[in-house]
């Protein structure tokens, strides 16, 4: 197996993910390189899941008997365990949501309602980028059309990096949000955070991140960001699915309206009229995702465990090695920054004229998993003049002997279609 720097102990970490020991296919072993869309999970999570649900199921914080107890002190275990992992000044500033795209969701509709100074109308301005996610795009588009705000964006250089030259005329005295990804999830771009909020906070504007591709992958500080709000998904981070979090600063949650009625996030309730729960319950109308938060927060020890600086190290080496050995197949082009600095662990590629649903089924009759299409990500591909990319990500259990074969895998991509 090719040695690299940096490479935490895979043959150690990937006993605990049951599903990396699949064979797939008649008998190949599975290459799992879809970690962007979701990664697997470990026994210590899928146990934590079981155990939720064998000895400790109930609703949270409106039972006075044993399991309600435990439940609530699991769920709440769990705020505090995402809390610590991001480094929020407060518990308080996290919700639990069911996703990320849901959490974005949640501040443009709060924008859309609040009073002022927050209160997004036609009279003001909101930023987004060209290399969103749709649920970083979506929800901004509803916004400005109910508000009749108007949306800008920055675009995208050819080298798959954002085009600050024009800063100041993107962001100005009128913008009151810039919301922006972190990293991208088809690029794999790592965006300058620090020049983005800074011209924000010249002018006012609140500034909301979508950190989905960067909690599972690297130290997330939301105080050293300095945004207003950051957001991410728990599937992506050894997680379940169902569970996202939404960070915001304390103020801010206190003065912005809820995004959604119900039991649990109010104070008092009449016929005529109501009164909020502080936040987070202020924005967790309902039964909220327990497992899913129980599962979130064995992950989270998981991954401490580990270490994210260790976790950081390990994908930037495998990613630098396989900018190098996918430069080496013929007819491939790397959709995005064409080295391992300044970006994550994600890889988008063409591979000549093979459209990128054919490479993506033949790797999978040899057991490779990568993901193809725009990945929720469509105006990149339009920015680029593609139908789709072929889209190679890895994670704390990948190996470079999984990029040899992806390598592997690709020559015969070529020779299949001649």
């Amino acid at each position: 197996m090719t040695q690299l720097p940096g490479l935490l102990d895979t043959e150690a970490i990937r006993k605990d993910f049951p599903v990396l020991d699949r064979l797939v296919h008649d008998g190949r072993k599975l290459v799992y390189l879809d970690n962007a869309a979701t990664s697997q999970k470990p026994r210590q999570v899928l146990d934590a899941l079981s155990e939720y649900y064998e000895r400790h199921n109930a609703n949270v914080h409106r039972g006075v008997h044993v399991l309600a107890e435990e439940a609530t002190a699991l769920y709440e275990g769990a705020r505090d365990k995402v809390a610590e992992f991001i480094n929020a000044p407060s518990r308080d500033e996290v919700i639990f949501t069911k996703n990320a795209s849901e959490s974005l969701n949640l501040v443009a509709n709060m924008l859309g309602w609040a009073d002022e100074p927050y209160r997004v109308d036609h009279e003001t301005e909101i930023v987004i980028t060209e290399m969103e996610h749709h649920s970083n795009i979506v929800p901004w588009q509803l916004l400005s059309q109910r508000t009749g705000a108007k949306l800008k964006w920055f675009g995208l250089t050819d080298d798959g990096r954002l085009d600050l030259s024009d800063l100041d005329a993107i962001i100005t005295e009128k913008t009151k949000i810039v919301s922006f990804v972190l990293v991208s999830n088809i690029l794999g771009t790592v965006n300058p955070v620090e020049a983005i909020v800074r011209r924000a906070q010249e002018v006012g504007a609140l500034v909301c991140i979508d950190a989905s591709q960067a909690a599972p992958h690297m130290p997330l500080d939301v105080q050293a960001l300095q945004a207003d709000f950051v957001a991410f998904t728990g599937h992506k981070m050894c997680g379940p699915t169902g569970i996202g979090v939404l960070w915001g600063r304390q103020e801010l949650l206190e003065d912005l309206p809820p995004f959604l009625g119900g039991g649990e996030m109010i104070e008092t309730v009449s016929m005529h009229s109501s009164t909020y729960a502080p936040a987070p319950h202020k924005f967790e109308a309902g039964t909220p995702p327990i497992a899913q938060a129980v599962g979130l927060g064995a992950a989270i020890d998981y991954l401490t465990a580990i270490g994210m600086d260790k976790v950081l190290a390990h994908e930037h080496a495998l990613t630098e090695y396989a900018v190098k050995r996918l430069g080496e197949v013929p007819d491939l082009r790397i959709i995005g920054p064409a080295t391992a600095e300044d970006r994550g662990a994600a890889i988008s590629f063409t591979l000549g004229d093979i459209h990128p649903h054919d490479v993506g089924q033949v790797l999978d009759e040899l057991g490779i998993a990568v993901r193809v299409g725009h990945h929720c990500a469509r105006p990149v591909c339009l920015r680029y003049g593609i139908p789709a990319t072929t889209r190679a990500s890895f994670y704390l259990y990948s190996t470079p002997t999984e990029i040899d074969t992806l390598v592997d895998g690709l020559e015969h991509v070529r020779n299949f279609f001649g």
